[in-house]
């Protein structure tokens, strides 16, 4: 089918009471993206001409969210009339009134269908000629779904919702999974003669199908071979195993494809993220967001990357970085805190218990422990000594600071920004540098230390201190 002559309508107006939050549904997230992402992700790779959303509740945040992430999306607001079946009028009355073709229609919180699964739905539908295909699943225990009704040599019938089933209709196992394929005009047609006369009061989707029977026409079921396909998200319980499936699959890909994942039940991985081959992920790491990570590198155990570039051959291992880029061959961890606008060069090192922010840190350039790195640029081949500490903030405004290349500082620095040190400078242990220090000068506190003699033993007699130092003098 040409995409021109193809629809996709995601139902995305409900309360989701169930959830018990503030957040819609649809806009809880998995694998990094809301609910909602997912099945618009899906839509959109279909090829369609239109992707409809049908939106109510939250109407403002969830239309937001579509504009921003998915512009060519055309939003319909479902009114005051309850029902999948209003839902998907009112996502009709928003497509040209010359659309012909067929109609898919999804759910918003249904997050782990599939383009193969619709596009197999799609093609069943249009090679029998069916005025509406539906999948179904077969489940263990089928309370709370919609029973689907079959004839006794199998052709489908209707579909029954729970509340409406007699008893004999609850004993069925193959449910409705609410994954649909409509011809449109049919469709638009058998909308009209649907009302709402059932338990729930709402005018169903699947009454439209029964009414296409009835005049006539064709209508299959095909049940899913794969029930996570079609899982959805009602609560938090539900929201949680979905993850887990979906991020199981992830890491069962990213293997599959050349990478290492040492235990992918303790490694979690969101859809946006990119991994090139011989990759190797260690327990208890978190990828998250547009990270990228490079051939050879080796993540974990304990990291979590957001936003994050690792380059070819870097190491990071418990670390928490936030936008930004770990150039190839580098090393980062164990305790380094990377916030956004972190760039390390090539080989470079930010190690144990370092904190950086806005830090431009060159190829070969070394932080190796208990340091703050912030509002700075460090050149090429310099080290820092250990507990260093760039001053950026006076209290009102963020500072800069510039370190050159080949620069030793000593332990204890303190640099006030802003401050300018030149390439091949020198900084003394114990140094607050408050003046810009020039290429291959030496910068030191020059206060003289002061020992007063028996201090110990006058003005703390009696303590261990002053009996060992007592001792030591006889």
């Amino acid at each position: 089918m040409g995409e021109q002559h193809l629809a996709v309508v995601v139902l995305a107006a409900g309360a989701g009471t169930r959830m018990k939050s503030s957040t819609p549904k649809v806009m809880h997230e998995i694998a990094g993206l809301p609910l909602l992402g997912h099945a618009l992700a899906t839509a959109s790779s279909l090829g369609a001409a239109h992707v409809v959303p049908v939106i109510r509740h939250q109407r403002d945040l969830i239309a937001n969210y579509i504009e921003t992430y998915f512009p060519h999306a055309v939003i319909a607001d479902q009114d005051e009339v309850p029902g999948t079946g209003r839902a998907v009028e009112c996502a009709l009355n928003a497509l040209p009134e010359d659309f012909t073709g067929a109609v898919v229609v999804t759910s918003g919180d249904v997050p782990l269908l599939d383009v193969a699964t619709l596009e197999s739905l799609i093609d069943a539908h249009l090679a029998g000629g069916f005025s509406a295909t539906i999948l179904t699943s077969i489940v263990e225990d089928p309370a709370g779904y919609g029973r689907i009704i079959r004839s006794n040599d199998g052709k489908f019938i209707q579909i029954i919702e729970d509340r409406d089933a007699d008893a004999e209709q609850l004993e069925i196992t193959e449910v409705n999974a609410g994954v649909y394929v409509f011809d449109a005009a049919l469709l638009r047609n058998a909308l009209t003669k649907v009302g709402s006369h059932n338990a729930q009061g709402e005018k169903y989707l699947t009454d439209a199908a029964a009414e296409l029977i009835h005049e006539g026409f064709k209508v299959q079921a095909l049940a899913v071979a794969d029930n996570w396909l079609v899982a959805g998200i009602n609560d938090r319980v539900q929201l949680g195993e979905v993850a887990a499936e979906l991020n199981y699959r992830i890491c069962e890909a990213w293997q599959v494809a050349g990478v290492t994942i040492q235990d992918p039940s303790s490694t979690w991985i969101d859809v946006t993220v990119q991994l090139a081959q011989d990759v190797t992920i260690l327990p208890g790491t978190y990828l998250q967001g547009f990270t990228k990570i490079e051939t050879g590198a080796v993540v974990g155990p304990e990291v979590v990357l957001v936003d994050v570039e690792v380059g070819e051959g870097a190491k990071v291992v418990k670390t928490h970085a936030t936008g930004s880029k770990i150039g190839a061959g580098a090393s980062v961890g164990p305790f380094s805190y990377l916030r956004p606008g972190t760039e390390l060069g090539a080989d470079g090192k930010i190690g144990t218990f370092v904190e950086t922010k806005n830090a431009k840190i060159g190829a070969g350039s070394k932080v190796p422990h208990l340091s703050y790195v912030g509002d700075a640029t460090i050149g090429e081949n310099s080290n820092i000594g250990a507990g260093t500490i760039f001053a950026n903030y006076d209290g009102v405004k963020k500072h800069a600071s510039s370190i050159g290349s080949h620069v030793r500082t000593g332990s204890h620095n303190v640099f006030v920004a802003p401050i300018t040190i030149g390439d091949g400078a020198y900084t003394a242990a114990g140094t607050v540098v408050r003046k810009d220090v020039e290429a291959g000068d030496l910068a030191m506190n020059v206060a003289p230390q002061r020992n007063l003699a028996d201090w110990v033993i006058a003005k703390r007699p009696g303590t261990a201190a002053a009996e060992a130092a007592h001792k030591a003098k006889n």
